[in-house]
């Protein structure tokens, strides 16, 4: 494996022990500030090692194929490529993105449910034979464009407590397997296991011991057509908090060890994406305008502001068509912060944050309470690191912030001790002193 991308311009700053990521950020902030206020985020690389660690304490064997869209940026993919995770693309760029970093076909896998012919074609051609399927349309469509084709049954699951409207959009019944099979057998396509999803938002954990119930039966289905399974993939839904993992684990490892023990060799994967990058990323973001709203308004919640105090509207320089794209279809999971430092007496205006394409749906946040800022004033977001990093904006004007990656001494110690710390990778470090002011000079970033 060779590791890392060849045209990765990009270099990651290693931590003294006196230096902190809010230090990192104030000193981007202090640069910006002269430089033109772009946004930009700082990547702690190193939590991705943790989170890799407690994967393997609490979750091994199951192997974790990393959800590619999460976060798509060359230092996220190729230090996950040197933990030697796999992964789960749902594109022709994805799966191009993956094997530049020397990933064998073998540690990818397609898991777009509806996918097109000609990516279909590339990944026939690539080598990437592990795909999923739901329904008799795409198996055709598979048989006609990849005969090698290796498929994973993808099976609804009943998390009717969370995304039921997702979870009926993909996926198949138990009943209509059968009938998948049958068509897999007239069209010569090979059928190796099982996929199910529960999202990260359900909260009934019952819903995977249906799941794991359901894929055993698929099992055992496939066996009354000859179809040798040797796969099952219990797909995403992982927030990236320990507890979570636990409570997933303490469920399913019953059950695992009953339906799938280890001597039947089947092998057992995850598709975590949030889980790994979520924590990862903080953003900072710039206000270049500012509205005071009649205070006779209602605000947008439906509560009333008081008749002396305004109601301000700030625009910040990212939205929903660059960093914030999750929030057309999910709240936001994250408060924005004041960077600058403020009186704990001072008062609090009801304020709403919108971004720079002014369009009505480019509403970052509807209400919230915040000390009366300035255009040129910064707000910091944590747990931005999935949704739209590595994308392209469709807003044409929308510049794509700079990254920033980080990773403190003791992470790349923990590092170095897993034997993961190759030369490759050490290359793209530098050393980030304590106490500094960063200059553009100094090599501590890129821009994608």
């Amino acid at each position: 494996m060779k590791g890392f991308l060849e045209d990765a311009n990009y270099s990651i700053g290693l931590l003294d022990e006196g230096a902190t990521l809010a230090d990192v950020i104030d000193n981007c902030i202090y640069e910006h500030t002269h430089t033109g206020r772009r946004a930009f985020y700082v990547g702690d690389l190193g939590k991705l090692v943790k989170k890799n660690i407690q994967w393997q304490n609490v979750m091994a064997p199951i192997k974790p194929f990393y959800t590619v869209r999460c976060n798509s940026t060359p230092g996220v993919l190729e230090l996950l490529g040197t933990l030697g995770i796999g992964f789960a693309c749902s594109s022709k760029s994805e799966m191009a993105l993956v094997q530049g970093l020397g990933i064998s076909p073998e540690n990818i896998i397609y898991t777009n449910p509806c996918k097109q012919a000609s990516q279909i074609k590339y990944a026939a051609k690539a080598g990437i034979n592990i795909m999923t399927c739901d329904s008799d349309i795409e198996l055709k469509k598979i048989a006609r464009n990849h005969p090698n084709a290796k498929l994973l049954l993808h099976i609804a699951t009943e998390d009717i407590t969370a995304d039921e409207e997702m979870n009926m959009k993909f996926g198949t019944t138990l009943k209509n397997c059968r009938h998948l099979m049958e068509c897999a057998k007239e069209f010569g396509v090979q059928i190796v296991g099982v996929k199910f999803h529960v999202s990260g938002s359900c909260k009934e954990l019952q819903t995977y011991i249906h799941a794991i119930s359901d894929a055993r039966c698929v099992f055992d289905m496939a066996e009354e057509f000859g179809f040798k399974m040797n796969m099952l993939d219990i797909g995403g839904g992982f927030t990236g908090s320990e507890l979570q993992l636990e409570e997933v684990n303490h469920v399913i490892r019953p059950l695992l060890d009953v339906y799938f023990p280890k001597e039947s060799g089947i092998e057992v994967i995850a598709e975590p994406g949030c889980y790994y990058v979520s924590s990862a990323f903080t953003l900072a973001v710039n206000i270049i305008a500012k509205k005071a709203v009649d205070c006779d308004k209602l605000l947008p919640s439906g509560g009333k502001q008081n008749d002396d105090e305004p109601v301000f509207t700030y625009y910040i320089n990212d939205g929903v068509y660059g960093s914030f794209a999750s929030k057309l279809s999910e709240k936001l999971n994250t408060n924005p912060e004041v960077h600058k430092k403020y009186k704990e007496d001072e008062p609090l205006f009801a304020s709403s944050l919108w971004g720079p394409s002014c369009d009505e749906l480019d509403q970052i946040v509807e209400n919230c309470l915040l000390p009366e800022l300035s255009v040129g004033d910064w707000l910091i977001f944590d747990n931005m690191g999935s949704g739209t990093l590595g994308e392209q904006s469709t807003f044409s004007d929308y510049q794509r912030p700079l990254i920033y990656y980080m990773m403190s001494f003791s992470d790349w110690d923990e590092m170095q001790d897993a034997g993961i710390a190759s030369d490759t990778l050490m290359k793209n470090f530098f050393f980030v002193p304590s106490c500094i002011q960063l200059s553009p000079e100094d090599r501590f970033s890129t821009a994608a």
